[in-house]
């Protein structure tokens, strides 16, 4: 099962005065944070959907290993333009979305998998008697709220959705304290800990020096799916000539194309993975996964129960 998680950054944090998604929490950001506990989580794609100060998020954000999307728009629209931005890139590649708003940093890993659990196909989960975040949404309820009005925004959405809104209680008061105001943010200070301890597991093949990550991986998925170098680029904040010489680099290690390009037309050069590129990918995609998977039964064989 894919899971992937979509996390709205595009507003103009107007109340708090300051940008809220770079504000510290601890040694990290508040995106960093929300970040860091969808991937100890498991969650294998996270989007991030930008508006305000995209590119210095995006930046600062370059290294997280995620996909960003920008609402151009920011100003004249609501959260609920940027949810379907991020939604519709991750309909056809995930089997269930997990949202949340950027301001929301402190749900625990441990919520995000209860949620999951539950199989329920649309959920939220709820702490002293309020409806918090992550939320989540099978893909078959995708286009429903896709094609809604939008009255009322996401609420009104999953309201009118054909499937009712399970709510699952948790012992998790960061599921419902958010980052709208410096008393809001103080709280959330307050409430931070150590519970962010898990395994964190890279996984590169070298030769003499490392040649291919997950950031490179990324890079060729997004070329296949944008057919486009320059715009795979875009949603890594790569820029073009970077993203070239990585492919290159890659390619004299290997001895073989990763990148099949195409001339012409009204639509201009488009670039796509070879057969042996594409193969590549999806091997090194599956051992990652297995990997990841390995690292977190042994830290729950080894450590479960005495770091929280």
């Amino acid at each position: 099962m894919q899971i992937g998680a979509l996390i709205v950054a595009a507003g103009m944090s107007t109340r708090m005065g300051e940008f809220k998604p770079m504000l510290s929490i601890g040694s990290i950001s508040v995106a960093q944070r929300v970040i860091a506990t969808l991937s100890q989580a498991g969650v294998s794609k996270i989007v991030m959907v930008t508006g305000y100060n995209a590119t210095i998020l995006e930046r600062h954000l370059s290294g997280n290993g995620i996909i960003f999307l920008r609402n151009e728009q920011y100003e004249t629209t609501q959260m609920f333009d940027s949810v379907k931005i991020g939604l519709s890139y991750l309909q056809d590649k995930c089997d269930k979305v997990l949202f949340t708003p950027v301001d929301v940093p402190l749900f625990t890993a441990k919520t995000v998998k209860t949620i999951l659990d539950s199989g329920a196909p649309l959920a939220c989960p709820m702490c002293e008697g309020q409806q918090g975040h992550p939320i989540l949404i099978s893909n078959e309820l995708l286009p429903e709220i896709l094609n809604d009005c939008g009255e009322m925004g996401l609420k009104g959405a999953m309201d009118r959705c054909s499937v009712p809104l399970k709510r699952i209680d948790v012992d998790d008061p960061g599921t419902i304290h958010d980052a709208d105001t410096p008393e809001d943010f103080s709280a959330l200070v307050n409430y931070h800990n150590s519970q962010l301890v898990r395994p964190v597991v890279n996984v590169s093949l070298n030769k003499e020096k490392p040649f291919f990550d997950s950031k490179i991986a990324m890079l060729l998925m997004l070329v296949d799916e944008t057919k486009s170098v320059r715009a795979a680029g875009q949603r890594m904040q790569l820029s073009y000539s970077s993203c070239w010489n990585i492919i290159r680099t890659l390619e004299s290690q290997l001895n073989y194309s990763l990148i099949e390009r195409s001339q012409g037309g009204a639509g201009g050069s488009t670039s796509v993975l070879t057969a042996r590129g594409r193969l590549l990918l999806e091997r090194y995609t599956a051992y990652e996964k297995t990997l990841k998977e390995q690292a977190n039964a042994l830290y729950e064989t080894y450590f479960g129960g005495l770091l929280e």
